[in-house]
């Protein structure tokens, strides 16, 4: 017998140098790959996270730039649009103007009225940026500050100016000459002007007045109306002037005219607000309230209207503050006042105040402690303690500077970095009380008709919305492709398995903007009418297949043997579609015996499911639905847990299968008790990756479903998903914008969300394996 060396023996048996070279080249390979694809991951994690993180940053403030100047008697401090002309305006008309970029220059000083003059300030109006004034005679006028910018060598230069409007009597019908005389001589009434408010459009302003006239105050009020001409717009002309006589229950202190110039709010001593609205040119009391009732002295030490005029600012002379909106009750027909946000106590009255232009942020002070609060989730953007007090306070019309006025002679002006206000915690994820809403809930609405739209951005619909397509669509697609997946590996002649296995890996290949183009066009418009004859079907198939397999095992083994194994759905197809078309042709007599509600024209009974339901459960019957998302989606998502299932399923050693069989177990016996067992991970696995695809869908649910953010689980309403909305809304977002990073939030969701799915179902796969690790 040949017997070979050692040394034979070893060049043999050894594997060649270049196999070895080749091996750890791929085992290189295949190591970069691998920490190629981790880095990615992170990678793309960590922009998200840093697209996201700033909506979660608070406020803000830089010093730019202090000035000293003491005005005496202050009346208000403003800014113009760029921020770059802080100006104070004194109580006796004067006006104060800075220069940021030269804050040891003197200010410009303007006097618009007469060195001997009796009007005192008011008020100053931000928006049109009017200075109102008013004197003892009941007569009102404003001075209008203009700001233009002028470009000299790329260097910009903001000019000033200032226009002095005509001279408004609250108590006659129109202005005329002799009414600056009475202004500049004292003669005429003489009533007590309490407080001035100036409100409304352009094109048609409404001046009110608080005017003490002996023992009794009224509200004086006078429209002022845009004469127009042939060169466009003109003067504007006081109309007919009106008055609220009805007596008070206790004296009125402050007044505010509404955007619209349509309502008047009156604060009394007592601390009830009462509201007047103008309905057919009279104007009628709509509400009392108390806003600080049960509190010693509820008396109102401030009231201001935020952007929009639906929502006023409150404060109490012990610190406590709140915002009241208007809003419809659930169960009243008239819109009123409802508190809807309470903020931190302050440290006292708030004694200045200054509204964003831009969002529901507002600069309120308390002595000398300011705040920068933003109204729709309550938060405190910024908050600062000062040494000396704060007596005027402004914001710019951009959002992007502010300035406080400290006693006794510093004017500050500061940079005001403060992209998101509208983000938080809250905003995102918690439950508001929006303006107009009739109690806290959870909305998403990016955008609106008007420049005081409140942006809603809550999360919660897209993830209810998402959680919702999911949920339909794997209740429709999991026991389809499970039941498949095991008759396909284990019952299923070989030859047709090689046809169908291919066939259903295409399927999962089919662009989804088909299948939604689909549902849209087709499917949802015959289903919308058949909704009957489904759920028929749906009861139908089920008993039908049972009482199939029922008789297949009472037929004598005979008639059995004629049949190849695995051939055994040519005899069930038929019949399924026989049973299938019967019930669907049984649906509108289902309707008319189930499925009836009152004809509300005719008084009779009408067969309608789509009445019937929204009559019984309240809410509406869309045609685009959850039903159709569920259906197309899970006809999605069948190819891939059906291809995952049955190679799990085929995978499991035929030696288990041959050893069940030999114990005179049945095939279904085999097939559930002992194959499905074995494959439970890699099954455990598919179902995880067609949620991960329902999941992550877009174009399916962007067009067959409404597309709307709404929150419930109705499975005849729509919804909007987290990558829809992503679809819909990243297109139109302003870039860095708190719409465009909450678009990136939601995305960090999704990713979190199947993340998370993916990593509870990988320790749950491990821990099945090692159940069936002896198998």
């Amino acid at each position: 017998m040949y017997r070979m060396s050692s040394k034979q023996s070893e060049k043999v048996y050894s594997t060649s140098k270049r196999v070895v070279r080749q091996d750890r080249m791929m085992r290189q390979i295949i190591r970069i790959g691998g920490m190629g694809i981790i880095i990615s991951v992170l990678g793309i994690f960590v922009f998200i996270l840093s697209q996201v993180l700033p909506l979660f940053f608070k406020a803000e403030v830089q010093r730019v730039a202090s000035f000293h100047q003491n005005p005496g008697a202050l009346g208000a401090i403003g800014l113009d649009e760029w921020g770059e002309i802080p100006f104070m305006a004194t109580a006796n008309g004067r006006i104060a103007f800075f220069r940021s970029n030269a804050p040891s220059q003197a200010p410009e000083w303007v006097a618009p009225f007469e060195t001997n003059n009796d009007w005192k300030f008011y008020r100053y109006l931000p928006d049109s940026q009017r200075l109102l004034y008013g004197n003892a005679l009941g007569q009102a006028r404003w001075i209008q500050l203009k700001f233009s910018p002028n470009f000299d060598q790329d260097q910009r230069k903001i000019n000033f100016d200032w226009v002095m409007s005509p001279i408004f009597d609250l108590q006659k019908t129109a202005t005329d000459p002799e009414a600056e005389e009475e202004a500049e001589t004292g003669t005429g009434a003489n009533p007590t002007l309490l407080d001035l408010a100036l409100g409304g459009q352009e094109d048609g302003i409404l001046l009110a007045a608080l005017v003490q006239m002996g023992d009794q105050t009224q509200v004086h009020i006078l429209p002022l109306l845009q004469e127009e001409t042939m060169m466009g717009s003109g003067d504007l002309k006081p109309g007919n002037p009106e008055i609220i006589s009805d007596p008070f229950p206790s004296k009125p202190r402050k007044l505010q005219v509404n955007e619209s110039g349509n309502a008047i709010l009156v604060a009394l001593d007592s601390g009830e607000i009462q509201y007047f609205i103008s309905k057919n040119h009279t104007w009628t009391k709509q509400q009392s309230f108390v806003p600080f009732q049960g509190l010693p002295n509820p008396s109102v030490a401030s009231m201001d209207l935020l952007l929009g005029g639906a929502s006023v600012y409150l404060t109490h002379s012990g610190g406590k503050n709140v915002v009241f909106s208007l809003l419809i009750p659930h169960g009243e027909t008239e819109r009123r006042w409802v508190q809807v946000k309470s903020f931190p106590d302050l440290p006292g009255a708030a004694e200045k105040f200054a509204k964003s232009l831009r969002n529901r942020a507002f600069l309120v002070t308390s002595g000398p402690h300011a705040a920068l609060n933003y109204g729709t989730t309550e938060a405190i953007r910024w908050e600062e303690d000062f040494s000396g007090p704060l007596l005027g306070a402004a914001l710019s019309k951009k959002y992007h500077r502010l300035a406080l006025f400290e006693a006794p002679d510093a004017l500050h002006l500061y940079d005001l970095i403060d992209p998101h206000p509208e983000g938080g915690w809250k905003a995102f994820f918690g439950k508001i009380w929006y303006e107009g809403a009739p109690g806290p809930e959870y909305t998403w609405q990016s955008s609106g008709g008007s420049d005081a739209f409140e942006p809603k951005l809550s999360l919660i619909p897209l993830i209810v919305g998402t959680l919702k397509g999911t949920l339909y669509a794997m209740l429709f697609a999991v026991p389809i492709s499970l039941l498949a997946a095991v008759y396909t590996s284990q019952f299923l002649d070989p030859n047709l398995k090689k046809v169908i296995k291919p066939i259903m890996e295409i399927m999962a290949s089919l662009p989804s903007v088909i299948l939604g183009f689909l549902a849209a066009l087709w499917l949802a418009p015959r289903i919308e009418n058949a909704v009957p004859s489904l759920i028929l079907v749906i009861l139908v198939l089920p008993p039908t297949i049972l009482a199939f397999g029922a008789l297949w095992q009472k037929l004598p083994q005979t008639l059995k043997t004629k049949l190849k194994p695995g051939r055994e759905w040519l005899l069930l197809l038929p019949m399924l579609c026989l049973f299938s078309w019967l019930a669907w042709e049984a649906g509108p007599i289902l309707e008319k015996w189930v499925f009836t509600v009152p004809d509300p024209q005719t008084g009779g009974v009408i067969a309608d499911f789509r009445l019937w339901w929204t009559a019984k459960t309240g809410s509406a019957f869309e045609q685009r639905n959850s039903l159709v998302v569920g259906l197309i989606m899970g006809f999605a998502v069948i190819p891939i847990v059906f291809t995952l299932a049955e190679d799990s399923l085929a995978a499991v050693p035929n030696s288990l299968r041959s050893a069940a069989l030999a114990l005179g177990a049945s095939r279904w016996q085999t097939a559930f008790k002992v194959i499905l067992p074995a494959a439970t991970a890699g099954i455990f696995s598919a179902i995880i990756i067609g949620f991960g695809r329902a999941v992550g869908e877009t174009m399916i649910v962007l067009m067959a479903t409404g597309n709307t953010p709404i929150l419930d689980f109705d499975i005849f309403s729509g919804m909007r998903t987290l990558s829809a909305n992503l679809a819909v809304e990243l297109p139109e977002a302003p870039f860095h914008s708190t719409l465009y990073r909450a678009l990136f939030l939601g995305s960090l969701v999704l990713f979190l969300m199947t993340f998370g799915v993916n990593s509870i179902a990988e320790m749950m796969r491990q821990r099945i394996r090692k159940k069936f690790k002896a198998l």
